[in-house]
């Protein structure tokens, strides 16, 4: 076979860049406390002589192990005993529900609305949306204990083991998560100022930028919860931002287009030590004198981080989170509901969600199928957009499931029922969190056997469940393909254009804020911290794109270089700032007016589906000024935008 034959017949690489497990770090806690908090209840259960109940404990143990994501403990108690209230609400409203035939379709349809629609709040409120309508699925297809308060009770009882396992540490380990992750973005910026005039530059400053989004959502999320100016969270919230200046002078060192000296580098890094570590004693730094702007930036905000590090509390008054302090509950609450019942997106999945959950389930009420709850169950997993493609999940889902179905068939057919459940349960139990950090398909393929072999316990139907959770695995994928794919126009015809011209808006917006003489340095730093937030939104979405299929995914490669030339429009933007802050000229009002228009051209360049009818003029000035690699990346980009009678143009959004 030629290469040709062999590339031709080759799966496409959208296909092949969603199935490709990602290189990330095991959490090897997570995967110990999987393993107890799945096989304890069944051991438990068997002990009592009640191994239903303890298989329920154990289903309710498995979602607290797929929600036990966070690092910081606040964080763990949301992720994990929020999901759990709405899981009890959904398991109960299913038990209601179950057996009644048309009405069980009303009551699933209804929840699966509410189900997508909250889920647009945030990553906690997907996954208790995502709960409800799983465990209203699993009460509504198989036959509970009685009364009715028992399956919730065992479930949450289940979910309540998981967090009591995470949470362990907590006495003990109180605030090492917040300081580790603060310490990591120290460890970022100096692998950034590590390749300031080097190869790599740009892949690290996206590693910072996704670092300091992690930070900051992770103390400002457990500052909501204080009712008190917590100290330590203020030293914490004090030293990430003085990380500010350090990035900033780092993207001014890389246009310089010169190495810093390593002392830089391991300065910094002592810096990430003492932050997690605590200080080792008086800060000496041993740099040379700065003849440059760029190199009294660095100097400067070298100096301050050390200050705010190893200096003494900072003032909780005068600390500014870059972000917005976080608003009173109420208002948040009434924030939060105003945007789910008026939001077009919220309403768009809610629907297209109770869609596919109610034909599923006319489909198992007109149609016989062996262990049928697994259609709409298939249907739930697989159509969360907000957790990656849907078109890629449903084919991972396909394909996780026929890899898990071998090892659950080996299971059931060779392991004896009884206490030796236990201990496959336990290793089975452990692999979950081990393969979810590699991808949804390595997810399906772990999560699969332990569902069935929980399963079995409930109905006791052996090695038979196999080919029937194939079929209604299958089944649903097909639903979610045809309904909640092919027919719904923004999923093959994405307007990811149009979200990479709001990109653009906002970088014409920051410009005109960078240079502007009535702006405070806070405000310059809270937008660049926005646009960079942005930035790093609209880079997932697109990679999300990618793993679609044609069009969409073409789309978004034709648009790709795009998105990384407003990258390097808003790393122009922050060194030259940085230079006019220690001492270079500022540009002319009527330089920087010029750089915004051309920005608001670009964006409505890409906004408009028919192609320009040619090269704009390339904005001008003085080649001496600050402002010139500003000029010189909105070209490039405007470059790109444009069509060319050699390249041609990118499609419309």
């Amino acid at each position: 076979m030629t290469l040709k034959e062999r590339v031709r017949l080759a799966p496409p690489a959208w296909l092949v860049s969603g199935l490709r497990p990602q290189r990330t770090p095991v959490n090897r806690a997570a995967v110990a406390r999987a393993s107890v908090a799945l096989s304890a209840p069944l051991a438990v259960g068997f002990a009592l002589d009640r191994p239903v109940f303890g298989a329920l404990v154990s289903i309710g143990a498995l979602s607290g192990v797929i929600g036990d994501t966070a690092d910081a403990y606040r964080m763990r108690l949301l992720n994990i005993a929020v999901p759990q209230v709405f899981g009890a609400v959904g398991v109960t409203l299913g038990t209601v529900a179950y057996g009644r035939g048309w009405l069980t379709v009303a009551v699933l349809t209804l929840v699966a609305l509410v189900s997508g629609m909250i889920s647009s709040i945030g990553a906690v409120a997907s996954a208790s949306g995502l709960l409800l309508l799983l465990n209203a699925v699993i009460g509504s297809g198989l036959p509970l204990p009685r009364p009715w308060w028992a399956p919730p009770l065992l479930l949450g009882l289940g979910g309540l083991f998981v967090l009591a396992l995470a949470l362990l540490g907590w006495p003990l380990r109180g605030g090492a998560p917040e300081r580790s992750a603060v310490a990591r973005a120290y460890r970022a910026v100096a692998d950034l100022l590590d390749a300031a005039g080097c190869g790599g530059f740009g892949e690290r400053r996206r590693a910072v930028t996704q670092s300091l989004n992690d930070s900051y959502d992770l103390i400002l999320a457990r500052r909501a919860t204080d009712h008190v100016r917590n100290p330590s969270l203020v030293r914490l919230l004090a030293q990430l931002n003085a990380l500010i200046p350090v990035v900033e002078a780092a993207l001014a060192a890389d246009q310089r287009g010169r190495p810093l000296p390593p002392d830089v580098v391991t300065q910094v890094r002592m810096l990430a030590d003492a932050v997690e570590h605590g200080p080792p004693g008086r800060y000496r730094p041993a740099l040379a004198p700065p003849a440059t702007p760029t190199e009294r930036a660095v100097d400067h905000a070298l100096r301050h981080a050390a200050g705010v590090v190893l200096g003494k509390d900072p003032d909780p008054h005068n600390v500014d989170d870059r972000l917005g302090r976080p608003a009173a509950l109420g208002v948040r609450v009434r924030g939060t509901a105003r945007e789910v019942l008026f939001s077009e997106a919220s309403w768009r999945y809610g629907l297209r969600l109770a869609l596919c959950v109610g034909l599923a389930q006319t489909l198992v009420s007109v149609v016989e199928l062996d262990r049928s709850y697994w259609v709409p169950l298939t249907v739930t997993f697989v159509l969360k957009p907000d957790f990656g493609s849907v078109f890629s999940r449903a084919v991972g889902r396909g394909l996780g499931t026929v890899a898990g179905l071998v090892v659950a068939a080996a299971v059931l057919a060779e392991v004896p029922r009884g206490w030796w459940d236990v201990p496959v349960m336990f290793v089975l139990g452990g692999l979950i969190p081990a393969f979810s950090a590699k991808g949804y398909a390595f997810q399906t393929a772990a999560i699969t056997p332990v569902i069935l072999l929980l399963s079995d316990l409930l109905s006791r139907e052996g090695i038979g469940l196999v080919g029937a959770r194939l079929v209604d695995s299958l089944i649903g994928c097909a639903i979610v393909l045809v309904a909640g794919y092919l027919l719904w126009p923004e999923s093959w015809h994405s307007r990811i254009g149009d979200r990479l011209a709001d990109s653009v808006d906002h970088a014409a917006r920051h410009v005109a804020l960078a240079f502007s003489t009535e702006a405070d340095h806070a405000e310059r730093a809270r937008s660049r911290r926005r646009l960079y937030r942005d930035l790093s939104a609209v880079r997932s979405e697109f990679q999300r794109a990618l793993t679609e299929p044609p069009p969409a995914g073409t789309r978004a490669a034709a648009w790709w270089p795009l998105v990384v030339a407003v990258e390097r429009i808003a790393d122009a933007t922050t060194a030259a700032g940085v230079r006019v802050d220690h001492g270079a000229a500022p540009p002319a009002r009527g330089e920087v007016d010029e750089v915004v228009r051309h920005l608001r051209e670009l964006a409505g360049d890409i906004r408009s589906r028919e192609e320009p009818a040619g090269l704009r003029a390339e904005p001008g000035g003085d080649e001496r000024s600050v402002l010139e690699p500003v000029r010189q990346e909105v070209a490039a980009a405007r470059m790109i935008a444009s069509p060319s009678a050699a390249s041609g143009t990118p499609p419309g959004p």
